[in-house]
């Protein structure tokens, strides 16, 4: 285990979405989960275990019906105050009366930053995810990877600690989903920020992520953390080494046996 202090910690988090009537749900139950500074962990598991519901408790979107979550230390009420996250969905969300360049500098706006300064971070976040050029085009001149490739500049743009992300790329064709796997790592790798990503796909979980957090089938919980110990930089010749395969096939084995309802593995942390 990280010796560094995590900066999330979920602690027994359970939510019921319209708890005491008769549509009451159950998305996850008593989940443990710490992630440390430095990360890449990927959360997947079955259609409706609770992956994103677990994404959003982290984010302060929705609030645990019991437990709780810490980020930085802090409740994770006061760290989406204090801006700790940016986050990143399948959709841009992007403005489309809003160049690209005043797309990404709209949290500094609203955190109150100056034109200079949001001039230069949005300059530099641009340049990070190799969009510089295309600073005063709209969003819809651009493709769907490009406009998410502006979404994560957008997110990244106030230096938060750690990045939400709910399967940002999902809508994509593959061989544009594969580039944007390679694009996140070098972003990831040059900013040390934290990810937390959801996926449905088993290769694009290995491929990112330093741990894989499976999760069983709703009610949501941890069925099994799997080390992904594929050496890095990551480039596609890693979807050719055989320890690649490896730990498709682990965590593809445990997501049958999550799904199955078997007991969970022990000793995951």
């Amino acid at each position: 285990m990280n010796e560094n202090n995590p900066v999330v910690s979920i602690q027994g988090a359970t939510k019921v979405f319209n708890e005491g009537g008769t549509d009451r749900v159950q998305a996850v139950k008593d989940v443990e989960l710490e992630v440390y500074p430095g990360e890449f962990v990927t959360l997947i598991g079955p259609s409706g275990c609770g992956k994103s519901t677990l994404l959003r408790l982290i984010g302060d979107l929705i609030t645990p019906t019991s437990g709780g979550v810490k980020v930085n230390g802090k409740h994770s009420k006061q760290a989406r105050i204090d801006r700790d996250y940016g986050m990143v969905f399948q959709d841009a969300t992007l403005y489309d009366w809003r160049t690209v360049n005043k797309n990404v500098q709209l949290p500094l706006e609203v955190m109150g930053y100056s034109h200079d300064d949001r001039e230069k971070r949005a300059a530099k976040m641009l340049r990070l995810v190799q969009l510089e050029e295309f600073a005063n085009h709209y969003p819809w001149q651009l493709s769907g990877g490009m406009q998410q490739r502006v979404a994560i500049a957008r997110a990244l743009a106030f230096e938060p600690a750690i990045l939400l992300m709910d399967e940002p790329f999902g809508a994509l064709d593959e061989m544009t989903r594969e580039r944007m796997q390679l694009e996140l790592l070098n972003i990831w790798g040059q900013t040390s920020t934290t990810v937390i990503f959801v996926t449905h796909s088993i290769p694009e979980a290995v491929f990112l992520s330093s741990r894989v957090v499976v999760m069983s089938a709703r009610p949501g919980r941890i069925h099994a953390i799997i080390d992904i110990d594929l050496p890095r930089p990551r480039g596609f010749e890693t979807r050719e080494d055989p320890r690649f395969f490896e730990r498709l096939t682990e965590v593809r084995e445990c997501l049958r046996a999550g799904e199955s309802g078997k007991s969970h593995v022990e000793g995951y942390k």
